[in-house]
């Protein structure tokens, strides 16, 4: 660990003995007789850390102290004091000094107190560089996707991003919704600060309002300890609820208070906490049906729909499907220590052509299968069992093996069925004006055997206009 150590004394037997003990470092270090020859050395050279005696004529140690700050607050400022001056030490600690040092002290003494400045300042650098990558992944550019209607939300993100008003983003499941929100956080105000996730899905009604507020001990069966919630861990930063759809309506009423008084209390607690957050929110789900259901507080969702932005569907954007597959194919060629250069014509057909019911998530996870089969350097139609479907293509690829071509088979057989499937609910539901009890009776199903059709293949009605598109057909 290098850098450079200035030492500022008037003794010079104090500045021989520091230079000493520090020569044999792999510091560089420079000594200064008195605050005013300390200021110019400052003032033309760089330094890392300086070692600053209080008592000096002329001008100084706090002094220098508090000029050196306002010039070079990165410096690092080490303060010797005699024992008599400890409440000068303390006073100096609160301009800004680092540590202080008693007189006399031995060289083990010196040494420690310096490497643990250095430490410390290594510290700081990895965190600032660790921010810088997590910030710059999140930038608009990197977010892939050049389609019309990504580009619409990437100019909705850049609105909202420096402000803090509270965000809802909608859209299907694996649309991206969270690299969305963490692209708004990192080109926010907050961006140094946290950003907390809480996935409302995963977590039981009993466990959700302990998770966002925290708890005491003893506030429930269970609770042995004191638990921060996420509210205070996302102080000064940004809170995202993912799912929000899913949080029980007496848990609503109190996140809705929160919000609107800016405070909270802990599970159990008697204690009035700030709740100096941003809040961003996700759903997949349809609040204004479930406000009209009363499944969901309207003035909740009043709330958070302050800046809505909606996330399209993969199977509505599909020029982006080849950037984001060359994307995922480069990052897990490189994890898996594969050199994934390319993707057959067939392959890359079936990827555009597929409709991608698990979105942006489900690509990425088949992209990754893919390069674990592929055993050379392209991804073929043979790597993609999963999406192939029974359409007749002219660039077909020619199975390989044996073996890949009975996987073949078997999924063609499997995919048949489902198409089948599919469109027999299509086509009940465009019989029937997309009313699905209408439709379960036509068909001679029962209504919930038929909702599940629906929701298997993501056949959804969205408001009075209906089409295969809006039913999550193509």
């Amino acid at each position: 660990m290098s850098g450079r150590i200035l030492v500022v004394d008037d003794e010079e037997i104090i500045l021989r003995s520091c230079l000493r003990i520090l020569g044999d470092s792999e510091y560089e270090v420079e000594a200064a007789r008195g605050g005013p020859e300390a200021l110019e050395k400052v003032a033309e050279n760089y330094y890392d850390v300086l070692i600053l005696d209080i008592m000096m004529p002329k001008i100084d140690g706090l002094e220098v102290l508090q000029r050196v700050k306002e010039s070079h607050p990165d410096i690092d400022v080490i303060m010797v004091t005699g024992l008599s001056q400890i409440e000068t030490a303390v006073r100096a600690m609160k301009l800004g000094a680092l540590d202080y040092l008693h007189k006399p002290f031995d060289p083990d003494e010196l040494k420690l107190v310096v490497d643990r400045a250095f430490e410390r300042r290594q510290l700081l650098r990895e965190n600032l560089d660790l921010k810088s990558e997590v910030s710059s992944k999140y930038r608009f550019e990197n977010i892939i996707g050049s389609s019309t209607q990504m580009q619409n939300v990437y100019r909705l993100v850049a609105k909202c991003a420096p402000t803090n008003s509270t965000v809802l983003l909608m859209g299907e499941s694996g649309t991206g919704k969270e690299l969305i929100a963490r692209a708004i956080h990192y080109n926010s105000l907050r961006k140094d600060k946290p950003f907390v996730p809480v996935d409302c899905n995963s977590l039981s009604e009993n466990l959700l309002e302990s998770e966002l507020f925290g708890h005491v001990k003893g506030s429930f069966t269970g609770a042995v300890a004191n638990k921060r919630g996420m509210f205070e861990v996302a102080q000064g930063g940004t809170l995202f609820l993912d799912e929000i759809g899913n949080i029980i309506l007496s848990t609503q009423a109190k996140l809705l208070r929160v919000i609107q008084e800016r405070e909270f209390k802990a599970v159990g607690d008697t204690r009035v906490q700030d709740a100096n957050i941003r809040l961003l929110t996700a759903t997949n789900k349809d609040l204004k049906a479930m406000v009209a259901e009363g499944t969901f507080r309207e003035d909740l969702f009043y709330r958070i729909n302050i800046f809505p932005i909606q996330i399209p569907p993969l199977r509505d954007r599909r020029d982006d499907i080849p950037g984001l597959a060359f994307h995922f194919l480069k990052v897990f060629g490189e994890d898996l220590g594969k050199k994934m250069t390319e993707f057959s014509v067939g392959a890359m057909n079936l990827l555009v052509n597929y409709d991608w019911p698990g979105n942006v998530r489900e690509l990425e996870n088949t992209i990754h299968r893919a390069v674990i089969l592929s055993a050379d350097e392209v991804i073929r139609q043979g790597h993609l069992l999963e999406i192939i479907d029974m359409a007749p293509r002219f660039d077909l690829d020619v199975p390989r093996t044996g073996d890949e071509l009975k996987r073949i088979k078997k999924v063609a057989r499997e995919k048949s069925v489902e198409n089948i499937e599919r469109l027999f609910v299509l086509e009940a539901l465009k019989r029937n004006a997309w009313n699905v009890t209408k439709s379960a009776e036509d068909t001679g199903i029962q209504r919930s055997n038929f909702q599940a059709l629906m929701k298997k293949y993501n056949i959804r009605i969205r408001g009075s206009e209906h089409d295969p598109g809006g039913a999550g057909a193509s």
